[in-house]
């Protein structure tokens, strides 16, 4: 089941965090989140999934950045995060999605305890301006039944920034 609006602004500072948190952003089943001025590129040609791959950092400037299509931009919420007893999700909004934008490649979804901010994956269709402070996300939550682990030591836990692929730690198990 996913909590509504309403049920969102409940449980603010008790089972979900929204650090800031503005209720104009409040929507009737999600709560829209924000985009960061911080971008991060992958500088190689080729990722490797076995090593750590370099990346550079981008910011958007006042007057937007263009997005240029085949190239996948790592940004993050303005908006930290923390969720206990619910399932928290990402998903783009609708008219981001209608301009080309996508916004996760594959990685909508959160673990029950998951605290920090959220990376998002950006690619475009075709080229496209953004900005800074958009509303580009929406996050919603859902019930989860039966016993369960936090997400406590997971690799992107307590992040304070864009997290690139940790993918390789995977590797050195």
């Amino acid at each position: 089941m996913i909590l509504s609006g309403q049920e969102i602004k409940h449980q603010l500072g008790k089972s979900i965090f929204i650090e800031p948190f503005y209720e104009k952003q409040l929507n009737p089943n999600s709560y829209n989140l924000t985009l960061h001025n911080e971008l991060l590129v992958y500088t190689e040609p080729v990722l490797d999934m076995k090593i750590k791959n370099t990346a550079k950092s981008v910011t958007i400037p006042v007057e937007g950045l263009i997005l240029q299509p085949g190239i996948l931009y790592l940004g993050r919420t303005k908006e930290y995060t923390r969720t206990e007893e619910y399932v928290p999700m990402l998903e783009g909004r609708s008219s981001i999605g209608r301009l080309g934008l996508y916004i996760h490649v594959t990685a909508g979804f959160g673990d029950v305890g998951f605290t920090g901010y959220w990376t998002l994956e950006m690619h475009c269709i075709h080229p496209i301006r953004i900005y800074s402070g958009v509303e580009i996300c929406q996050i919603f939550y859902h019930t989860i039944k039966g016993n369960y682990d936090k997400y406590s030591s997971g690799k992107y836990q307590n992040n304070k920034g864009i997290q690139a692929s940790k993918l390789y730690e995977d590797f050195d198990k």
